[in-house]
């Protein structure tokens, strides 16, 4: 009985020991996936930390309080969509100032201690949250809307600065207005360098807050010329001069006028969406560029605030620009030495002085432009049209230019081109001069108030290969003495009758001993 007894307990551990196996490998089974659960959750934790590291790496700039530095977090990759901004009403998320999405990151001016209230000088935080943007190839700076930026002259540069950066701008950036702030005078307040692919867009200003400088600009600024042109009714009457009154405050201005947003030395750069205004003189510059690309842009300033381009090119070449509005005190569009193949398009231009290639050849200088396009522009109430000026004595060329369908309203003078262009008030006689050769004029109508077109070439070295098609401009009324078409040394052909007639345009080429054109020299 005993062993019996013996056996079925023995047989019963037996069992007991097999469930219990079974139930401990069961246990073990489930441990090992908890196990690797919590392993790959550690994996997940120390993936989120590096990457945080690598945020530090790429975020110098500090968060809004100055807490953490540099920290970005690792998130599902944005959309398409821009990045809501941060509403005025919250504060700006503390920790780094980058935010990491994707193949973009997001450096936000708020993280890095900007304050946005108009007052405070919120430079060294755009600095920083530059100097984060820039190590990160295809990032996003945000100027976020609702808040007003000031900032001094500050220049955000390469070359070592990753492509493709967007310059997101939704608020409002100022300028100072204590002359202090620039010491002798800078030739830019902000200005881009040595960058490829950087995109400015958004919905922002950039507010130059140029009257200050204006209004006791000093007396020896230039002052565009073409007022020569115009002589009023009552001759006797002097009007308001151009050239700007003295004042007290003139010997504290510093004695150059910056540029509001300068492109120097960069390749594929676009500027869309944002509006500049009151310049203290030109309002967008792109020098020593390839690659321009400008959209859905505008300028505003007054039409008397001098010397204040709307766009300025610079030895750029391969330029796109359409769909924008410019009112400004100078040329909306001024295409300086060095440019070609600029194609400009779909531009509203008023008030201002036109759109302009030129001035040209000042101090002798030389100057070389070709294949520029420019179509589909209304212009109202401007000083030119289409303007091409050069200096006497000047050297180079100006040659393949096409002005097309350009409607003009209450112009002055809206096709001129003028080889005598001087803004001192005397100048020199001189026999050089840039050749002007192939220059076409296509569609151009409307109403001036001057004169239809003014060709004052060079003596010694004429425009050629000029052309006129359907051109037909109108007075509007006699405010003042009203002249026809005036030409001097210009030789080129009339491929359709035009209103007024142009009878003084030389039909065909000049005698081939007058000129000696150097094409080669560029």
């Amino acid at each position: 009985m005993y062993m019996k007894m013996k056996g079925l307990s023995f047989r019963g551990l037996t069992f007991m020991f097999v469930v219990a196996f079974l139930v401990w490998s069961s246990s073990l089974g489930g441990c090992h996936g908890r196990a690797t659960g919590k392993h790959w959750s550690k994996n997940r934790v120390a993936s989120a930390t590096h990457s945080s590291k690598k945020g530090k790496a790429h975020s110098h700039g500090g968060g809004h309080n100055g807490n953490r530095r540099g920290g970005a977090s690792k998130t599902k990759p944005p959309s398409t969509k821009p990045k809501q901004d941060v509403p005025p009403s919250l504060p700006p998320q503390k920790g780094g100032g980058g935010f990491k999405g994707g193949h973009s990151s997001m450096f936000n001016v708020l993280n890095f201690g900007a304050r946005g209230d108009g007052v405070t000088d919120d430079t060294k935080a755009f600095q920083d949250t530059w100097k984060a943007s820039c190590k990160v190839a295809a990032s996003t700076f945000i100027v976020p809307s609702n808040y007003v930026f000031l900032l001094s002259p500050i220049s955000f540069s390469g070359p070592y600065c990753q492509p493709d950066i967007i310059f997101q701008l939704d608020g409002t950036i100022i300028a100072p207005t204590d002359f202090k702030v620039w010491g002798k005078g800078l030739l830019q307040w902000l200005q881009f360098t040595k960058l490829v692919g950087l995109t400015i867009q958004g919905h922002g200003v950039i507010d130059g807050r140029g009257s200050v400088w204006w209004h006791v600009s000093p007396f020896h600024d230039p002052i565009d010329d073409e007022p020569k042109l115009f002589i009023p009714l009552n001759s006797t009457v002097q009007e308001k001069s151009p050239f700007p009154e003295r004042s007290e405050l003139v010997g504290k201005v510093p004695s150059i006028k910056p540029t509001a947003l300068r492109f120097y030395g960069s390749f594929n750069v676009t500027v869309t969406g944002i509006k500049i205004q009151n310049s203290p003189q030109c309002h967008l510059k792109f020098d020593n560029c390839i690659g321009v690309f400008v959209h859905n842009f505008s300028v505003s300033s007054p039409g008397d605030s001098l010397n204040t381009d709307g766009i300025h090119l610079q030895n750029s070449k391969d330029v796109l620009i359409h769909s924008t509005t410019l009112s400004c005190g100078d040329d909306c569009i001024s295409i300086q030495t060095g440019c070609s193949n600029v194609y400009i398009h779909n531009i509203n231009c008023g008030p201002g002085h036109g759109i302009s290639i030129g001035s040209l050849g000042k101090d002798n200088t030389k100057a070389c432009v070709s294949n520029i396009t420019v179509r589909d522009v209304i212009m109202h109430n401007t000083m030119n049209g289409v303007r091409i000026k050069t200096w006497q004595g000047g050297l180079g060329f100006v040659q393949g230019v096409l002005f097309s369908n350009i409607q003009v309203s209450e112009v002055k003078i809206p096709i001129v081109i003028d080889q005598f262009y001087c803004d001192k008030v005397k100048c020199s006689n001189q026999t050089g001069a840039v050749a002007l050769s192939g220059i076409n004029y296509e569609r151009i109508r409307g109403t001036y108030t001057v004169k239809p077109v003014h060709f004052a070439c060079s003596d010694n070295l004429p425009c050629t290969d000029i052309s006129l098609t359907a051109i037909e401009l109108k007075p509007l009324q006699e405010l003042y003495h009203l002249y026809g078409a005036f030409c001097w040394q210009t030789f080129g052909e009339l491929r359709t009758p035009t209103v007024p007639p142009i009878d003084c345009l030389h039909i065909g080429k000049p005698s081939s001993n007058q000129i000696q054109y150097d094409f080669d020299s560029c």
